[in-house]
């Protein structure tokens, strides 16, 4: 593998570095005190293109590859992990099985005014029951004439008081497997419940859903065949997590720079704290961890865009770019000491956001499952 980045990756990179040292950081922590969504910074995103990149051009996207996708949404972690984690939302779970299976009407209504943040979209699939464990789903979708009714709820639903609306995976057909279809907010029967409060990323809404005799029309089966749902989502999840894992690059990274920053500034016995070998060693072994972390993500997305085979990679990746950034928020913390506990640094932030990348995309327990069962096959 060729680790140097091409030049138009290095211009992508550096187009959202400076959106999240200039438009970002600055008013990271305004957005999570205000619990809300970030519709300035989401609205700013789409008109870069950024809800585009991963779909061709003829659909109004640009066509990269996942590698430079992941160059940006890492970038746009470091600034703040909430924005970050809405517009993957938008940009990958929310819109892609409408690009994938959506028919004309659907595209045309929904999934092009999605690219430009217009419209917003989210995926649903947990549920109080069923998380890891997709066939624990109780969600049903029963046919009737013209369409189904759905039955069940949903939980965890990022992006849902926003919405405007939903993949949702529930049983179908006589075996009742898993089928995809598409709920707008208007639908009868769908109802947005109580946002969770969460202990991170306070500026990225999650919600239950309830779904109560919730009328779709045929035409809103996104699955080609009854029972599809799960084949079509195994084509994203190796996406998903790589994704997931430049995430947690990101803010790792801002932990990293925040503590470099204070150790530098901060004396102590008459001088920098930098200067200390304890010091030293935590800041050394906060860097080399990232930097392994970012080999495994880059490595994992080259492999998926050269189709060679990606999906241990992917989970290995997001499995230790996760914990390993994890490691680091923790490990900042310690630097600034007391100010790692003071809600005034950031540092304390990035600690509560970071947990959110050990959830998304598979926990660490599933991973290792995941990635020890490629080894015995």
């Amino acid at each position: 593998m060729d680790y140097s980045l091409s030049s138009e990756q290095k211009a992508v990179q550096s187009t959202f570095a400076r959106f999240a040292d200039e438009k970002l950081a600055p008013i990271a922590a305004s957005l999570d005190e205000a619990h809300d969504f970030p519709h300035g910074p989401f609205q700013e995103l789409g008109k870069l293109g950024f809800f585009g990149m991963r779909y061709p051009e003829e659909v109004g996207g640009s066509g990269v590859d996942l590698l430079t996708f992941c160059l940006a949404i890492e970038e746009i972690a470091r600034g703040s992990l909430s924005v970050a984690g809405a517009v993957a939302m938008q940009s990958l779970m929310g819109t892609k099985f409408l690009h994938m299976l959506g028919n004309q009407d659907i595209v045309e209504r929904l999934f092009k005014p999605a690219l430009r943040g217009e419209k917003i979209g989210a995926i649903c699939m947990t549920e109080p029951n069923a998380g890891s464990d997709l066939g624990g789903i109780a969600t049903t979708a029963a046919k009737i004439e013209g369409g189904y009714v759905l039955k069940g709820q949903k939980i965890w639903i990022t992006s849902a008081p926003q919405a405007d609306f939903f993949t949702v995976f529930a049983k179908a057909g006589p075996e009742k497997k898993l089928t995809i279809f598409l709920v707008e907010r208007s639908f009868k029967g769908l109802t947005v419940g109580r946002a969770i409060e969460k202990m991170g990323v306070w500026a990225l809404p999650t919600s239950e859903l309830a779904f109560d005799d919730c009328f779709v029309p045929d035409s809103h089966r996104l699955s080609k065949e009854e029972g599809d749902g799960e084949a079509h989502l195994k084509k994203l999840l190796a996406e998903i997590r790589i994704m997931t894992g430049a995430l947690a690059l990101g803010t790792g990274r801002a932990a990293l720079q925040a503590a470099i920053a204070y150790a530098g500034e901060r004396q102590q016995f008459g001088k920098p704290i930098n200067r200390y070998q304890l010091i030293q060693g935590r800041l050394a072994e906060m860097a080399t961890a990232l930097e392994a972390a970012t080999h495994l993500v880059r490595y994992a997305a080259w492999a998926k865009d050269a189709d060679l085979p990606h999906h241990k990679e992917a989970a290995m990746a997001k499995l230790f770019a996760s914990e390993a950034a994890a490691e680091v928020c923790e490990k900042a913390a310690r630097v600034l000491a007391s100010y790692g506990y003071a809600m005034e640094y950031p540092v304390q932030r990035f600690l509560r956001d970071i947990r959110f990348t050990l959830i998304g995309g598979g926990t660490s327990d599933i991973l290792k499952l995941i990635i020890a069962k490629e080894l015995s096959e």
